[in-house]
């Protein structure tokens, strides 16, 4: 939108787009000055790389509950929905079961006979 602003103007844009205006100004100006947002986007922010570093450094196995638990064990006290909510939004995934595999409930017995 910034690029074609000039050449075709804000409201025009956000016409075709079906935006109000006054949102675009908005976003225009927290983008600008990010000290502005509310305080829990500002936290989401700093929370983003803690939860990425945990992540990464258990092998992107830990889910949201483990990531929560390391979290707080480091002295960063987060909730554990806020970590739900952002692991979510980042695409980040743990290990479901205790084995890989697909398993399907079949036992030895099943197999053999």
């Amino acid at each position: 939108m910034d690029r074609h602003r000039q050449a075709y103007g804000v409201e025009s844009i956000c016409k075709v787009l079906q935006i109000a205006p006054s949102g675009y100004w908005r976003h225009a100006a927290l983008t600008r000055e990010p000290h502005r947002r509310c305080a829990r986007v500002q936290r989401d922010e700093a929370l983003i790389p803690h939860i990425q570093r945990v992540w990464h450094a258990n092998l992107q196995v830990y889910g949201a509950d483990k990531v929560w638990k390391q979290m707080n064990r480091e002295g960063l006290p987060v909730g554990r929905c806020t970590v739900e909510r952002l692991m979510r939004r980042l695409g980040l995934n743990g290990l479901h079961g205790r084995r890989g595999g697909s398993g399907g409930g079949r036992g030895h017995r099943d197999l053999c006979g």
